[in-house]
């Protein structure tokens, strides 16, 4: 089961890699915005695995409200990059 932990947590460093080079080197401010929403999915799956890894039930009470957070932050950004207020 470790080594199956293991290779998870190296694909998720590496697709947070990518989400990270999408918000540095994104050609719009939309694809940021994206990159953005994908680094902070990423970051919740890495704190339920975290949770699966050293087998606290609490991890996963912290990644439902860092979802929700992210979420709202995603949908406020949207809402100023559409004009709206």
């Amino acid at each position: 089961m470790s080594s199956l932990l293991v290779i998870v947590f190296a694909l998720v460093s590496l697709s947070t890699l990518m989400a990270v080079y999408r918000i540095l080197r994104g050609p719009t401010i939309s694809d940021r915005a994206v990159g953005l929403d994908t680094a902070t999915t990423i970051t919740t799956a890495m704190i339920v695995l975290f949770s699966q890894i050293f087998h606290r039930a609490i991890f996963l009470d912290v990644a439902l409200v860092y979802a929700v957070l992210a979420f709202l932050g995603v949908i406020a950004l949207a809402r100023y990059l559409e004009g709206g207020v």
